[in-house]
C-alpha cells in the first residue's frame, strides 16, 4: 500500500512542505502507516496567510450570488463524495464508517447553511431616523480568518469554520489536526473544485510552533479553535494580546440525567450509544450518567447493554465502536481506568486488554463503567476522551442539577424524562451552554449556534447559526442625508442633534 504524502495547500495549489519535520499518520486498527504529514516552517504560514491576505482584495467584492453558487457546487460535491471522505476519517481516525458518514453528513449541514448567505449577511436600515437622515448597517467581512481543529472530527470541524467564513467575504488559513489529516485536504480539494477561488482557502500543518504563529501574526483578524482546554487557553489569551476576534471551543464533562419517569430501553440505549460511540472521542459524549431516585436501579441494564456493545475496526459496518485514534490514547485512557479503582470507584464493566480478532495491534478498549463516583474523583474530574461512562446516583432532580452546574465545564447535558414540567424546569435552571431533552448528544442543527458556556468556551460568538456570521464580519454603521441641489443652509448646528 502506497503512503500518501500529505501537502501543504497555499494559493490554490498543494505544494509540498520544506520542512525537515514529518510525522506518520497511522491507522490505529492495524498501527499501519497510511500518510505522512509535514510539520510546516513559520515561513510557510507567512506565505499561507500572504495569499490569504491577497486574495482578499477580489474575494470581498465577489457578488453574493457567486459565493451562494460555490457553496450550492460545494454541498454537491460533498454529497457526491460522502463514502469517500467516511473511508479516509475510518482509516485514520478509527470511527466506524457509518459514524464517519454521520459526521460528513453534520459537516455538510453547514455548508447547506452558507447557502444561504444571500439572506444571512444583510445589514438593517432605518429610514428616516432624523429629517432626510438614514441609518444603515453593513455587516463585512473581517480579512484574514484561521482555524485550528482537533483529530475527533476531520470533516466537521473544519465545516464548523471556513464555509461560513468564506461565504461572508473573509478569505482562510486553516490548521487541521495531524493525527488524521487526510479527510480535510481531501475536503479542501473539492472546495476549490467547487470554485473557491485561489488564495481563498489555504491550508498549514504543524503544532504548538505553527498554532502559536496563528495566533501571533497580525494580518490574521479572527481565530477558531477547537481542542483541549489547556491548547485553547493558552491560544485565546496570545490571540488577544495579538487583537484578535477569537472562538474557542475547548474540554467538556458532560452530563446525562435519566429520571425513573424515562422510557428506559430508549434512555439506556441513547445513553450507551453517546458515552461510547466514537470510543467516547468527542467533547459532546456523554461520559457521565446521573440516575435520579428509582433509576438508579437501572444500573445492571446499563452494565449489561455496555457489555454487549461490539469493538471492532472501523471498516467492520456492525461495531459500534472502533479503535482509540493513538496508542498515547489508548495508555492514557487504561492509567485513567486504574486510577478510578485506585481511588475507591466500582469499576462494573472493564474495557482494558479488549482484543478483537485479526487486529492485534489496535488500540481498542471496550466500554467502560464505573459505579459510586463521587466528584472529588480523577474519573469525573477530568475529561477521559475514551469509552469510560462514569455512573452517579441522586435523589432528585434538584440534586441532578445541583450536581452538573458545580461541574466547571458547560458544554452540553440531556436529560430523558417523560415529563414536560421536569424537562422545562431542567432547561430552564441548568448553567450548561446545549440541552438535549431526549436527545442524548445535543449538537444543534448548523442554522443555530454551538452555544458551550462556562469553562468549555472562551470567547462571545460560537460557530454555526448566526453568531458566526456576527463572529466573521464586522457591522460598519452609515449615517447619511442627501440635499437637494438648490437647498441653502440655514445656518450652522453646533450641537450633537441630526435635526
Amino acid at each position: 500500500m502506497s503512503v500518501r504524502e500529505i501537502p501543504l495547500y497555499i494559493d490554490g495549489q498543494a505544494v509540498p512542505s520544506r520542512s525537515q519535520e514529518v510525522r506518520d499518520v497511522v491507522n490505529p486498527a492495524t498501527q499501519e502507516v497510511v500518510a505522512r504529514v509535514p510539520f510546516c516552517t513559520v515561513d510557510e504560514v507567512d506565505r499561507a496567510v500572504a495569499s490569504a491576505r491577497e486574495a482578499f482584495k477580489s474575494w470581498r467584492k465577489v457578488p453574493l450570488a457567486k459565493r451562494q453558487r460555490i457553496m450550492l457546487k460545494l454541498q454537491a460535491l460533498i454529497r457526491e463524495h460522502t463514502e469517500e471522505l467516511a473511508a479516509l476519517i475510518t482509516e485514520e481516525h478509527g470511527k466506524t464508517l457509518p459514524d464517519a458518514a454521520g459526521e460528513v453528513g453534520r459537516g455538510l449541514e453547514v455548508v447547506e447553511h452558507a447557502c444561504s448567505i444571500t439572506s444571512l449577511q444583510l445589514g438593517e436600515l432605518a429610514e428616516n431616523a432624523a429629517s432626510e437622515v438614514d441609518v444603515y448597517t453593513l455587516n463585512q467581512p473581517l480579512g484574514v480568518g484561521a482555524g485550528i481543529t482537533a483529530f475527533n472530527f476531520p470533516i466537521m470541524l473544519p465545516c464548523f469554520m471556513f464555509p461560513l467564513a468564506i461565504a461572508t467575504g473573509n478569505t482562510f488559513v486553516l490548521k487541521p489536526s495531524e493525527q488524521d489529516p487526510s479527510s480535510t485536504m481531501r475536503l479542501v480539494e473539492l472546495a476549490h473544485e467547487a470554485g473557491v477561488p485561489a488564495g481563498v482557502l489555504n491550508v498549514v500543518h504543524g503544532g504548538p510552533e505553527v498554532a502559536n504563529r496563528i495566533a501571533d501574526h497580525s494580518d490574521i483578524k479572527a481565530l477558531s479553535f477547537i481542542g483541549s482546554t489547556h491548547v485553547g487557553s493558552l491560544l485565546y489569551n496570545r490571540a488577544a494580546a495579538a487583537g484578535k476576534r477569537m472562538q474557542a471551543m475547548m474540554g467538556a464533562k458532560n452530563h446525562c440525567v435519566v429520571m425513573p419517569d424515562a422510557n428506559r430501553s430508549q434512555a439506556i440505549n441513547n445513553l450507551l450509544g453517546s458515552a461510547f460511540g466514537a470510543a467516547g472521542q468527542r467533547c459532546m459524549a456523554n461520559s457521565v450518567v446521573v440516575l435520579v431516585g428509582e433509576a438508579r436501579s437501572w444500573l445492571d441494564d446499563i452494565a449489561e447493554g455496555a457489555r454487549n456493545m461490539k469493538v471492532g475496526p472501523g471498516t467492520q459496518r456492525d461495531a459500534d465502536l472502533g479503535p482509540l485514534v493513538s496508542p498515547a490514547a489508548k495508555a492514557r485512557v487504561e492509567e485513567l481506568i486504574a486510577t478510578g479503582e485506585r481511588e475507591g470507584a466500582r469499576l462494573v464493566v472493564d474495557g482494558r486488554g479488549h482484543q478483537v480478532e485479526g487486529y492485534p495491534d489496535g488500540n481498542f478498549v471496550g466500554p467502560t463503567l464505573f459505579g459510586d463516583v463521587t466528584a472529588e474523583m480523577t474519573i469525573y474530574r477530568e475529561e477521559i476522551f475514551g469509552p469510560v461512562l462514569c455512573v452517579v446516583g441522586v435523589e432528585t432532580l434538584d440534586d441532578a442539577i445541583d450536581f452538573i452546574n458545580a461541574n466547571p465545564n458547560g458544554n452540553g447535558t440531556s436529560i430523558f424524562t417523560n415529563s414536560g414540567w421536569v424537562a422545562r424546569r431542567f432547561e430552564t435552571d441548568i448553567d450548561v451552554g446545549q440541552v438535549g431533552i431526549n436527545v442524548p448528544i445535543p449538537v444543534p442543527v448548523a442554522y443555530f449556534s454551538f452555544t458551550g458556556s462556562r469553562g468549555s468556551k472562551l470567547g462571545d460568538l460560537g460557530p454555526n447559526g448566526k453568531q458566526a456570521i456576527a463572529f466573521w464580519t464586522q457591522t460598519k454603521t452609515v449615517t447619511a442625508r442627501w440635499f437637494e441641489p438648490e437647498n441653502v443652509s440655514s445656518g450652522i448646528n453646533s450641537t450633537i442633534s441630526l435635526s
